[in-house]
């Protein structure tokens, strides 16, 4: 998820950050935006415009050849990624839903995208660590259930090269990891991820409060 948006984030600057970031959305970001608004409560999952340029910029800023996303939901944020991928780059998308990465391969055609994407419908621990032995990752990024966020997070790491980037959605959670009253899973599981990375010396590590939160860790 990263769409939400935190209490310390007024919505006329969300917009005013949106409208002043590069790349803009183009008309098959602009139709999947639409298009993902149809499906309910679960649109909140999609990423933020300006997430999604941070995305890009991100992937291109690290030359990344070889990527991994880690939830891919209607396929917003794997659109960003793989427009900001090297020459002959791929991006492996992890997804455990047939109904909601139907919409995102529909997506990629539309972006011209899809031939630098390979989807696997399956558990994303099974398929990250079904990777050829010696395969490295240049960047990732973990959007999907929060309680697995520290398993993904350790199994990419260990294939992250050095500089490259992991990148976790979600650590602020509206606000709720600063909350102690919030106790139910999805929170522990999110400030969980964070004190392990905080403390994780393979990394250097930034959080921003961007969108729902979004933190940038480097690999030494």
């Amino acid at each position: 998820m990263a769409a939400r948006q935190g209490d310390w984030i007024d919505n006329d600057i969300v917009a005013y950050i949106a409208e002043r970031t590069s790349p803009q959305p183009d008309a098959a970001l602009d139709a999947l935006r639409t298009e993902t608004s149809t499906l309910g409560d679960v649109a909140i999952m999609q990423v933020s415009l300006e997430e999604g340029a941070l995305l890009t910029s991100l992937t291109r800023l690290v030359a990344a050849s070889f990527a991994v996303e880690v939830g891919t939901f209607t396929g917003y944020s794997s659109i960003c990624i793989a427009r900001g991928l090297q020459p002959g780059g791929r991006l492996l998308c992890c997804d455990v839903s047939e109904t909601f990465t139907a919409i995102a391969r529909r997506a990629w055609q539309a972006a011209g995208v899809a031939e630098q994407i390979d989807l696997q419908v399956a558990p994303a621990l099974e398929t990250l660590r079904a990777l050829p032995e010696g395969q490295s990752i240049d960047l990732a990024f973990i959007d999907a259930d929060k309680p697995g966020y520290r398993t993904y997070y350790d199994e990419i790491v260990t294939r992250l090269r050095p500089g490259g980037v992991v990148l976790l959605d979600n650590v602020l959670w509206s606000g709720n990891v600063a909350d102690d009253s919030v106790q139910d899973e999805n929170t522990q599981a999110i400030r969980a991820i964070n004190d392990h990375v905080a403390a994780d010396d393979r990394v250097e590590a930034v959080m921003l409060p961007i969108a729902d939160g979004l933190t940038i860790c480097r690999k030494r």
